[in-house]
């Protein structure tokens, strides 16, 4: 998560002024935009950043290597074997080659080498849901996955409480993630802008634009919250001290595939995000969650 700083260090201003031979001063001067440092991510926001990449990597690696257990999924509190809302496989046609299936609602699609059947780290066929180097550890283990998860999974809850208690009491929360009625009048525009790839500059840019607040709110009170209690649902040892949970879920099968879906939707924005910092100015985005210092750029003043 990124938390927009208050004015740190200035830059100087790059101004080229091109002078006649009398030393006279000409009529127009051309300014390059100038760049100035701002405190942009507190130490709280650094440090729990950085430990969200670890988590959610070993989380999603170990995940997978817990569904490969049973790579399928359902609806409700048992698992209606004969009608998966979606199931990884390895099928054998009769006198035709092993091929890997993935079946959706009843479809079937042929994902032979990547889902249901692929080569293990010897080059052998291997018949998994999802691949050898997708999955912690690399070999099938439920047992080492399970550790994995569960131990990167409290580390992850609390490193999320650090980052919310620290968000509350330092106004983050209020300050920077709620967005005001002008900014929701704008979210048209401002998503043009993104689809130009046009970035905000000078005070603009200090803050967080409509889109990347919808998002981390979306991200932070929403997705997190759910995986993390569609996750306890999955316990026998937490239904039978909260059953309120299966009740809100509609049972462990669905517990367990709104895990899944969840899941998945945290990587597809984690992609986003990613594919933002990259087109957006890596060093400086990447100094930003290291130092804590970003350089935002003047708007461009014309001749004068």
């Amino acid at each position: 998560m990124q938390e927009p700083g208050v004015a740190g260090d200035t830059a100087p201003n790059s101004i080229d002024t091109v002078r006649p031979a009398d030393g006279r001063t000409p009529a127009e001067t051309v300014r390059r935009s100038p760049r100035r440092l701002i405190y942009r991510h507190s130490i709280v926001v650094r440090i729990t950043h950085w430990i969200n990449v670890l988590c959610l990597t070993i989380l999603l690696m170990s995940g997978l290597q817990i569904f490969n257990a049973h790579p399928a999924l359902y609806w409700g509190n048992l698992s209606n074997f004969p009608h998966p809302i979606l199931a990884m496989t390895a099928v054998q046609p009769e006198g035709g080659t092993q091929r890997g299936v993935t079946t959706v609602f009843g479809h079937g699609f042929d994902t032979t080498g990547l889902l249901g059947l692929s080569r293990d780290s010897n080059g052998g066929v291997w018949e998994r849901g999802f691949p050898a180097w997708a999955t912690l550890p690399g070999e099938q283990s439920l047992a080492e996955g399970r550790l994995w998860h569960f131990f990167f999974a409290w580390l992850f809850v609390l490193n999320g409480a650090i980052y919310l208690l620290a968000g509350l009491l330092g106004g983050h929360v209020w300050r920077d993630l709620l967005p005001t009625g002008q900014q929701l009048r704008r979210i048209g525009r401002t998503t043009w802008e993104h689809v130009l790839f046009r970035f905000p500059k000078g005070e603009e840019a200090r803050h967080y634009n409509v889109l990347q607040q919808l998002a981390y709110l979306a991200v932070v009170f929403g997705f997190l919250p759910f995986i993390v209690l569609t996750g306890l649902t999955m316990s026998p040892r937490m239904d039978a001290a909260f059953p309120q949970l299966l009740v809100l879920f509609g049972g462990r099968q669905s517990a367990r595939t709104i895990h899944f879906i969840l899941a998945w939707s945290l990587v597809a924005f984690v992609l986003v995000h990613v594919f933002m910092v990259l087109v957006s100015g890596l060093w400086n985005n990447l100094r930003s969650m290291l130092t804590g210092r970003y350089a935002i750029e003047e708007a461009r003043d014309g001749p004068k």
